[in-house]
C-alpha cells in the first residue's frame, strides 16, 4: 500500500507529460487507499444475498497469535456451479460471516449459522472438517434443519485415514527421526541440496507427499553410480539409511496416492448418487497390488458413497473444502509478516479479495460504506489489537517502544 501513491504519482506524471491531461484527486497518502480496500471489504461481507434453497456454507476456523480466532463462512449457490472436472474456485463463493472469537464452542457455532441463515436462507449443505466445536454446532443445527445436508471434507477424511495406519507402522517414526537427524547434520554441508523437507506439525498427514517423494527420489540418488567417488563416503553416511526403508516406502507412497485419487475425485466431480462407482473406476487404474493400499480403496470408497446419499438425484454437493484453506491461504499471503501481528482491520481483505470487482460496483460499495462503518465493525469484532496492547503495555511501565529502554 505505501507504493501506491508513487506509482500514482508517477502515472499522472506520464499523463501530463505525454497525453497533456491533467489529473485531479491524487491519493498523497498509503492509508487512503488502504481505507479504501477496508471499505469494499466491508461492503462485499455486508452486501445483500438472494435467500434461495440451494446455498451451501463451507465453514471452519483459522488463528493467528492471541486468544481470538476467526469464524469463517464462505457460500456458494449450488445452480451457479459449473463443475466440468475442476475444483471450486474464488470466484464460485463469497464469504457470509467473519465472526472473530476469544472462544469458540457448538453453541457459539450454531449462533453464527443461525444467523447467517437469516440472509440466505436455510443451507442445502454444510461443509467442514468436523472439528471439535464445528461439528458439534453442524449437528445441534441440523437437528431442527434435517433438509441441510453435512459433508465432511475429504482431504480431512485421507488424512485421519493415513495417520491410523502410518501411526501404527513403527517403521513410520523411526523414519521420521533419521529424517530430522540427517537434516540437521547436512543442511551445513556440501550435501545440502538433499535436504528434506520440513513435516509440518498441524496437518501433518494432508502434507506428506513431499517427505515420501523426496525419500524415494534421495534414495534413488544414493544407489546410483557415483559421479565422484570422493562423494560417496558422505552420501552413504547420511542418507544411506534410506536403504532400509525401499519397501516401506513403496508402501507408504502407494496408501498415499490412493488418498490423493480420493480427494481429487470429490475435488473435481463433488458428491452425487452412484459416486463411489465412478470413483472405483478410478481406482482401477490404479492397479493398486499393495493389500493394504487396496484396504484404504475401499474404506474411501464407502465414506464417499455413504457420503453421496445425501445428495437429491441430479443434484451435486461439494465434498471437499480446498477452496476455504484457498482462500485464506492467498489472505495470509498478502498479509505475510504482519500475521504476526494477530488479526486486526486487515481481516476485511478477506472479502474483497472474492469479488469481481467493476467500476460501477466499486462506486457503489464506497458510497454506501463510509470509513465509520469499517471503524465501528473494528471496534466491535476485534477490540484492542496485539500492537495496541503491546503499546499500552509499554507506556504505562515508562518504555520506549522503538528503542526499548526505560525513560
Amino acid at each position: 500500500m505505501r507504493a501506491v501513491p508513487r506509482v500514482m504519482g508517477a502515472m499522472v506524471q506520464w499523463l501530463r507529460r505525454e497525453a497533456g491531461v491533467v489529473l485531479e484527486g491524487m491519493v498523497h497518502d498509503w492509508t487512503t487507499g488502504r481505507w479504501w480496500l477496508l471499505r469494499l471489504g466491508y461492503a462485499a461481507l455486508t452486501e445483500k444475498t438472494v435467500v434461495a434453497s440451494d446455498w451451501v456454507y463451507i465453514i471452519d476456523h483459522t488463528v493467528q497469535i492471541g486468544q481470538v480466532k476467526c469464524f469463517l463462512i464462505l457460500g456458494l449457490r449450488l445452480s451457479e456451479v459449473r463443475w466440468e472436472g475442476r475444483g471450486l474456485r474464488h470466484s464460485d463463493v463469497r464469504v457470509l460471516a467473519l465472526v472473530p472469537m476469544t472462544q469458540s464452542n457448538r453453541q457459539r457455532v450454531v449462533e453464527e449459522i443461525e444467523a447467517t441463515t437469516r440472509r440466505t436462507g436455510n443451507p442445502r449443505a454444510i461443509v467442514s472438517d468436523h472439528g471439535s466445536d464445528v461439528k458439534g454446532g453442524v449437528e445441534t443445527f441440523r437437528e431442527s434443519h434435517p433438509e441441510t445436508a453435512a459433508t465432511y471434507d475429504i482431504a480431512h477424511k485421507g488424512a485421519c485415514l493415513l495417520k491410523h495406519r502410518f501411526e501404527r507402522d513403527p517403521r513410520w517414526s523411526e523414519f521420521l527421526r533419521q529424517m530430522r537427524q540427517a537434516k540437521a547434520q547436512t543442511q551445513q554441508t556440501e550435501l545440502a541440496y538433499l535436504v528434506g523437507p520440513s513435516l509440518r506439525l498441524k496437518a501433518r498427514y494432508m502434507n506428506v507427499g513431499p517427505v515420501l517423494r523426496w525419500a524415494r527420489l534421495t534414495l534413488r540418488v544414493v544407489e546410483r553410480t557415483p559421479i565422484e567417488p570422493k562423494e560417496h563416503p558422505r552420501l552413504e553416511e547420511k542418507f544411506g539409511w534410506l536403504r532400509n526403508y525401499r519397501e516401506a516406502l513403496d508402501q507408504w507412497m502407494a496408501q498415499y496416492e490412493t488418498v490423493q485419487t480420493a480427494v481429487r475425485f470429490v475435488r473435481r466431480e463433488g458428491l452425487y448418487l452412484g459416486a463411489e462407482q465412478d470413483l472405483a473406476g478410478k481406482q482401477q487404474q490404479q492397479r493398486e497390488t499393495n493389500p493394504s493400499a487396496r484396504e484404504l480403496a475401499e474404506e474411501l470408497r464407502a465414506f464417499v458413497g455413504e457420503q453421496s446419499q445425501q445428495a437429491r438425484p441430479g443434484e451435486r454437493l461439494p465434498g471437499s473444502s480446498e477452496v476455504l484453506e484457498s482462500c485464506l491461504g492467498r489472505w495470509k499471503n498478502l498479509e505475510r509478516q504482519q500475521a504476526q501481528q494477530g488479526f486486526a482491520a486487515s481481516l476485511l481483505v478477506l472479502p474483497a479479495m472474492l469479488v469481481c470487482w467493476t467500476q460501477e460496483r466499486i462506486l457503489e460499495a464506497l458510497n454506501r460504506v463510509p470509513v465509520r462503518a469499517v471503524r465501528d465493525w473494528c471496534r466491535t469484532n476485534l477490540g484492542p489489537t496485539i500492537p495496541a496492547q503491546r503499546r499500552l503495555a509499554y507506556a504505562a511501565a515508562g518504555c520506549k517502544q522503538n528503542q526499548h529502554e526505560l525513560k
